[in-house]
């Protein structure tokens, strides 16, 4: 064990995403994804991986017959104490847990004489002796053992005799980490820190943890609540992904940690602009898109708007961002909008690599051309790839690739030749390409998609680096809901590359096929352009 680990300061990340996160609606891991979120997580630094419940089903039992290397984590798995009326080496769940080959298991057990009863049906004294008996086997198998006292901070405002008299079996039976769990996550932070401190004066905080449920949007608090108070164990997830509101945020508490409360662990200072990515790559396994107001990590998360309000934080960034985006692998984003002023637009500019005076005239230009633009119903903070192809323009950096003379879309609704009612969409385009016209027809399953196909199709010959985009996502939003079906359209259309590059693009007007071009428009354009430029 490294000195770090052994120093008071340390607090020991423990990571249950692929246990605790598989349980969340709509996460369905399968074993290479669990495989993949553990060499990441591995790589970030995390102490400890909880790879599941050996036995409980198939998925789980696979990744532990094939866990992929760690080079720092170690491997956990999760169970239970023995069941009653069992010895603890005749039981098939411990037997399990110790097959599993895991150097670390994690049992839970009930901390709360309510549950005991109307859960277990056993007596108070019968669930102790399970909990100790269960420990002292996986000691004995040479086992590092975790104790997780399930509903312990419900059960120690009920009863705090029998709920420490739990946490006592395990700890008096060799359990290295006796782990405090908020169950329903309905504990606040002064409950945690109050009952933790109250705990230490029983057992060392050296070997306390804590593991929060986020119903009341205080897990991440509690969590560190609870690390004020003496515990230095975490136990949380990735993104908080987890059953019902969801777990305690590791993304959120590994910073709180160590840039706020200047404490050490595995996810060191060097190690911690990986955060961003981590948090990013659980949702491409998870085909979500991130949440872009996560703190810390969200795209928006240090996203600036107000026009004088980027100006002041040029000269002082500090006070308007909590910590360097940096720091945590994030970006700092400039927003344009109808608030901009020319302090976000020259800053804009610069991501993009111009860089031009602050008193050259073409920027007004472009602050009144984005106001302008919004009043129509752009937004052009949401569709970055636009903002950009739009400054270039204004600029005159973005050549003639293709001229538009005309396209048409056909829908038709009929039956095929199995009687089946289907819907088919035909769009027709003619492009000017180098002097060159070209007309392309191709079929889709819906309008845009029939574009999209036709548009390629034409430009593919010249610009083969098209064939690669992707359409991932496609928004439409009523902007004059009040006219009906002659209302203002906004479409936003989110592209991808097989590199994983992603831009967002926008196309505004009263006719829904039209926005959805001029989105598609500026999406290849896009695309065009940063091919160009590499080359």
């Amino acid at each position: 064990m490294s000195k770090d680990r052994l120093h008071k300061d340390y607090v020991y990340l423990y990571d249950s995403t692929l246990r605790d996160g598989a349980q969340a609606r709509g996460v369905d891991f399968t074993v290479a994804d669990k495989q993949a979120i553990a060499r990441e997580l591995d790589k970030l630094g995390v102490d400890y991986i909880e790879g599941g419940w050996p036995g409980a089903n198939p998925n789980d039992d696979a990744f532990f017959a094939e866990a992929p290397h760690l080079s720092r984590s170690r491997l956990s798995a999760f169970g239970m104490t023995r069941r009653s009326g069992r010895s603890a080496e005749n039981d098939p769940g411990l037997s399990d847990l110790i097959a599993s080959g895991a150097k670390s298991i994690c049992i839970v057990g009930k901390s709360w004489d309510k549950q005991v009863k109307s859960a277990l049906g056993i007596s108070e004294k019968e669930n102790i002796r399970m909990i100790g008996e269960s420990i002292a086997h996986l000691v004995k198998n040479k086992r590092e053992a975790l104790y997780d006292a399930e509903h312990f901070f419900d059960g120690y405002k009920a009863n705090p005799e029998f709920a420490l008299s739990c946490l006592k079996a395990a700890y008096d039976n060799g359990a290295r980490w006796v782990v405090l769990c908020d169950t329903n996550g309905g504990s606040l932070p002064f409950d945690v820190e109050r009952i933790v401190s109250e705990v230490t004066r029983h057992i060392p905080g050296d070997h306390l943890g804590v593991h929060c449920h986020n119903d009341t949007d205080s897990a991440v608090a509690n969590s560190l609540a609870a690390v004020r108070a003496g515990v230095r164990q975490i136990q949380g997830t990735i993104n908080g992904v987890g059953e019902r509101c969801g777990n305690a945020n590791l993304i959120s508490i590994i910073p709180g940690l160590i840039l706020k409360m200047g404490l050490t662990t595995g996810v060191t200072r060097e190690k911690l602009p990986q955060l961003t990515h981590v948090s990013r790559f659980l949702d491409e396994r998870l085909n979500r898109a991130p949440n872009q107001h996560a703190p810390y990590v969200g795209a928006a998360a240090f996203a600036h708007k107000g026009g004088l309000h980027v100006s002041a934080m040029a000269k002082d960034s500090s006070s308007y961002e909590h910590i360097d985006p940096a720091s945590v692998g994030n970006l700092r984003t400039v927003l344009v909008s109808d608030k901009a002023g020319k302090s976000n637009i020259l800053d804009r500019l610069k991501q993009f690599g111009i860089t031009l005076k602050n008193d050259d005239e073409r920027i007004g230009h472009l602050v009144s051309e984005v106001k302008q633009r919004e009043k129509q119903g752009y937004a052009y903070e949401g569709a970055e790839a636009s903002f950009e192809l739009l400054s270039h323009r204004m600029l005159g950096n973005v050549p003639d690739y293709f001229d538009v003379l005309s396209f048409r879309v056909i829908g038709e609704r009929r039956h095929n030749a199995k009687g089946k009612l289907i819907s088919v969409s035909e769009a027709t385009i003619k492009l000017d390409i180098e002097g060159e016209e070209i007309m392309t027809v191709a079929e889709g399953n819906g309008p845009v998609n029939a574009l999209d196909s036709a548009l390629r199709k034409a430009l593919s010959g010249h610009y083969p680096m098209l064939k690669d985009i992707q359409l991932t996502d496609y928004k439409v939003r009523i902007l004059t809901p009040g006219e009906g079906t002659k209302a203002i359209t906004r479409v936003m259309i989110e592209s991808r590359d097989s590199k994983g590059k992603v831009w967002n693009t926008i196309g505004v007007s009263a006719n829904v096929i039209d926005a959805s071009f001029n989105a598609l428009h500026d999406s290849v354009t896009y695309k065009m352009l940063h091919s160009s430029k590499k080359r």
